[in-house]
């Protein structure tokens, strides 16, 4: 038996099957072009690099607007939120952030689970058909002629076998597809704590940098006191 007439004559069990397949299919692509193409900074080393020139210059407003630029990207956003905050005590700034985390990790990290589920469900939808055309073709066998126990044997074993082909050849795809997107989320969510915590950083170097800038300009107004005095 072709695997044309197996989904001809077994079209319910093939259906499901099938069906996973494509919901697969949609998922798959839509994570790939999410995680792939929409949610990543293309040059995230040169976003940065601008970033960190502003913050230190204190143009704290003209980082905000290169962040809005960005406002798909979870990075962007992460980075604007503590620009934001940029005013409020650490705990204010790590709090928006962690908010925005959450929602970014929650984006990055949808329906890339729904993909190992279906390669179970199709692997066992597999098995049914596969214990279905066992069963069917002992069924024919126990009834039908000895010249066609053999046919009929035969038939139902393609069937079986048939069923459990289909099944692999949807899971496997499924668990391949979930595990290289699942490390590309896992990579992006590491990129965006990497994010936080350099432009933590940032906004702590520009503190202590106007604390010190505070510190020398009152050490000089001193000096130039004690000059006059003398």
């Amino acid at each position: 038996m072709g695997f044309l007439e197996f989904l001809k004559h077994n079209f319910m069990h093939a259906f499901p099957i099938l069906l996973c397949g494509a919901f697969a299919i949609a998922i798959a692509f839509e994570r790939y072009l999410a995680l792939y193409k929409v949610l990543p900074i293309k040059d995230s080393k040169g976003f940065f690099d601008r970033i960190n020139d502003l913050i230190l210059a204190g143009r704290l407003h003209e980082a905000v607007g290169a962040c809005d630029t960005l406002k798909d990207k979870p990075v962007g956003r992460i980075v604007r939120i503590a620009l934001q905050r940029a005013h409020l005590p650490d705990e204010s700034i790590q709090s928006g952030i962690e908010m925005v985390m959450g929602d970014a990790v929650g984006e990055i990290t949808k329906r890339t689970s729904f993909l190992a589920t279906l390669a179970n469900v199709t692997t066992l939808l597999g098995l049914f058909g596969t214990v279905a055309g066992l069963i069917a073709s002992f069924e024919a066998v126990g009834s039908a002629d000895p010249q066609q126990k053999s046919a009929l044997l035969a038939a139902g074993i393609a069937t079986a076998m048939n069923a459990t082909m289909m099944g692999l050849a949807v899971a496997i795809p499924c668990m391949v597809a979930f595990s290289v997107l699942t490390n590309r989320a896992n990579r992006m969510v590491a990129e965006l704590e990497e994010a936080a915590v350099r432009t933590l950083d940032l906004l702590k170097l520009r503190y202590f940098g106007d604390e010190a800038k505070g510190v020398t300009n009152v050490t000089s107004i001193n000096d130039k006191s004690d000059k006059k005095a003398a």
